[in-house]
């Protein structure tokens, strides 16, 4: 049974979303029709709205405010990694691409810490912007965006979202580690460690995922040849002196990022190993960084500022109400140079 408020019969959001027994921003998202959300879940909504007879007592937000004519980016990464890592100054390439046309002003937010989150949230749910891009999430963050009610998108599949009620545009992540795991074994390569990316982001869990895939028909994945790391350079460099040091025979190693990769080769170099002739090494991303390393590397292409360009463009269809949220997949290739 549900319990209203005695002194306004009138029966609240916070009464439809106990009733549909679903979060507040939740019941928010199917009434104004921001985001994806589960059919299913969408129809206790529905029922709870008509069992209560509950009336808006206004239009949704963005049409009963003028808007503000701005987008938030929020980067779920240090500062620091945001402006060295060149992944993010192609995405918002990409992002401005899109938004810019349209009439759009971005507005540039970090979120470093679980508190810095929790003010981004604050700041999306203050009506200062019309929607928001998140790039890079975390797992530890993703309970803070159950908040936000203004039309979002991921920019990467959101690794905490298990219920698909987010809309993203991600690359082929997994596909694209195993197309390179699997050159790898087709050169001849028995010994292939890897340098996976963090355990709670989509892009160290799915392309650890290619890695296993590949691997499997080839037996068990040995244990001492992964190691994970930030996607940065020089813990690209560290984790690769762990592996030569738990696996000294190894002879090839596919690294989830570029910036690791490059990182790994200089380890390598400082090892006294030659690449590709006594260790083989493919990164991920296609960074600028790749052509100029020593030797050139052998990497996964996505097509980051495409990615950045699409995810903005979604957005701009849910805030116009002409679309529902949905999840796009892009596709990678392998790169061949001389480091593989």
């Amino acid at each position: 049974m549900t319990l209203l408020d005695l002194t306004d019969p009138r029966p609240t959001l916070a009464d439809v979303a106990r009733a549909a027994g679903v979060s507040s921003a939740t019941a928010s998202r199917v009434i104004n029709g921001f985001s994806c959300v589960r059919p299913e879940t969408r129809r206790q909504v529905e029922d709870a709205i008509v069992n209560l007879g509950y009336v808006r007592q206004r239009a949704s937000r963005l049409n009963d405010r003028c808007p503000t004519g701005s987008i938030a980016v929020v980067v779920c990464e240090e500062t620091l990694r945001l402006f060295s890592d060149p992944f993010f100054g192609r995405v918002l390439r990409g992002v401005s691409r899109a938004l810019v046309p349209a009439g759009y002003r971005t507005v540039l937010l970090t979120a470093q810490s679980m508190k810095e989150t929790q003010s981004a949230v604050g700041y999306l749910c203050g009506e200062h912007v019309d929607g928001a891009l998140v790039v890079s999430m975390h797992a530890r963050y993703s309970m803070a965006l159950e908040r936000v009610t203004v039309p979002l998108v991921c920019v990467g599949r959101p690794a905490f979202d298990g219920r698909g009620a987010y809309s993203y545009v991600d690359a082929d992540n997994r596909g694209g580690a195993e197309r390179a795991v699997r050159y790898l074994l087709d050169s001849g390569r028995t010994r292939i460690a890897t340098i996976a990316g963090p355990k709670d982001m989509s892009p160290g869990v799915d392309r650890f995922a290619g890695y296993q895939a590949a691997l499997n028909g080839k037996g068990s994945v040995d244990p001492g040849l992964v190691v994970h790391g930030d996607f940065g350079q020089s813990c690209g460099e560290h984790m690769m002196l762990r592996l030569l040091d738990r696996r000294p025979d190894l002879d090839a190693v596919f690294a989830a990022s570029d910036l690791m990769a490059v990182g790994a080769l200089r380890a390598l170099r400082r090892s006294g190993r030659r690449v590709p002739d006594d260790v083989a090494v493919i990164g991920f991303d296609n960074a600028p960084i790749g052509r100029s390393s020593e030797p050139p590397l052998t990497t996964v292409n996505q097509p980051v500022e495409e990615i950045g360009a699409q995810t903005a463009r979604e957005l701009l269809r849910l805030m116009a109400g002409t679309a529902e949220g949905k999840r796009t997949v892009l596709e990678t290739a392998l790169v061949i140079r001389e480091s593989a």
